[in-house]
Formats: structure tokens, C-alpha cells, sequence
């Protein structure tokens, strides 16, 4: 069986690419980050994921990056309620995040003898972040196969990115299609005090919007 890491944030992305990767015969390492974000919940609903789709392993690494700050999700700045300005980059964007978080993935790979690492990045439905574009995903590729031993040995990595070019509606109909129970992930940037969807961020507007126009119930 082929072994894969998965970038599990416990979002519906994230929780849908873990599907298809096991719908196509990968044995899943899947790694998620407490990086000391704005709540729990995600990770609460990465480990749900995990469990229900029987993952080979599951881990959760402390990087604490309220340290750098500069982001609404890492630092005491409001999270937008009333949509985000076009063709602009969120106050929700954390500073090099998927820079970070993959990097640990090819680690993770490396180490379980891995050279496929899937992530849920889209450059359709999103909020504009620089680090979910095709040619970051292309450079970061190219990097892991320069910056590892494996790679220099001719043992490539891929990283695979299956919701690219999807829309929220298609990903909502990938979800139902595969089984996935959408209701275990979490989308939410900033839960109200009772642990609920706030239902205004612009996460929460893209999910909605995407449930909606797929005729499919969140």
C-alpha cells in the first residue's frame, strides 16, 4: 500500500482530501498543527476525521506561532464579519503558514518512508491567500525534491492537490460522493463563546455559499 501524509486541519477541505486519498489506496499519515490558533475546535474535528476515516496514524504538533503574531487567527486582531476586500489579502492569512506546515509534512514523509503529501488548497473558493496558488504548490514541490535526501537520490515527492481548480460546491459534492460525513469537520475562524459557527466569517460565508449551491445540507 502506498503511504501518504495528509495535511489534516480538520476543515471540510482538508477532511475531503483525506477521503480521496483513501478512495485511492493510500495508507494515511495524516499530521495537524496546534499552532496556537484562535480555538480548538479544527483540531477537536481533524481527530474526529482521522478516527472515521481509519488514518494509519494521527499527530498534532505544538508550533506556537502567536509568537510571530500577524494574522486575526494568531494574534488579538478581529476577525472580518462583513466579507473580505476584494483582490486583497485577508487579515486571516497567516504569515508563510502552508510554507510551515508542509514543510513539516515532507519531514513526516521522509521519516515514514512517504513521497505523496496531500494538502486542501483551492484557487477558486478561497480568501485570496498567496499560499494556495498552483505555483506555490509547483515551487514547494520543486524545493522538497532539492532539499531532501530522498529527492536528491532520485526518490521524488508529489504533492497532490485534488480541490485546486474546484469550486465550494463542487468540494461539498466530492464530500457527499465519498461518504464523508461533513459534519465532523470545522470551518469556522472565530466560534462564538458557546462553541458555535459564527456564521459571518468569511470561512464560514464560502461554506455556506458552497453547501447551498451544491442543493446539499451542511
Amino acid at each position: 500500500m502506498k503511504k501518504a501524509v495528509v495535511l489534516l486541519s480538520g476543515g471540510l477541505d482538508s477532511a475531503t482530501v483525506l477521503a480521496i486519498a483513501k478512495s485511492q489506496g493510500y495508507e494515511c499519515y495524516c499530521l495537524s498543527l496546534d499552532y496556537h490558533q484562535r480555538h480548538v475546535a479544527e483540531l477537536q474535528a481533524a481527530e474526529r476525521v482521522a478516527h472515521a476515516l481509519s488514518a494509519k496514524a494521527h499527530k498534532i504538533v505544538q508550533l506556537d506561532l502567536s509568537m510571530f503574531g500577524g494574522s486575526a487567527l494568531t494574534a488579538d486582531i478581529a476577525v472580518p464579519k462583513e466579507g473580505v476586500e476584494e483582490n486583497a489579502i485577508p487579515i486571516t492569512y497567516v504569515p508563510a503558514r502552508n510554507t510551515i506546515f508542509l514543510s513539516l509534512c515532507l519531514g513526516l514523509a521522509e521519516a515514514r518512508g512517504a513521497r505523496d503529501l496531500w494538502i486542501g488548497v483551492n484557487a477558486l473558493d478561497y480568501s485570496g491567500y498567496p499560499d494556495c496558488r498552483p505555483d506555490f504548490i509547483r515551487a514547494f514541490e520543486g524545493m522538497a525534491n532539492l532539499a531532501t535526501k530522498a529527492g536528491v537520490e532520485g526518490d521524488h515527492f508529489s504533492v497532490h492537490t485534488p480541490l485546486l481548480h474546484m469550486s465550494k460546491a463542487d468540494i461539498a459534492t466530492q464530500a457527499a460522493r465519498l461518504g464523508l460525513d461533513a459534519g465532523m469537520s470545522w470551518s469556522c475562524y472565530d466560534p462564538t463563546p458557546d462553541n458555535k459557527a459564527c456564521g459571518r466569517c468569511d470561512s464560514c460565508r464560502l461554506r455556506a455559499k458552497g453547501f447551498a449551491d451544491a442543493g446539499l445540507p451542511d
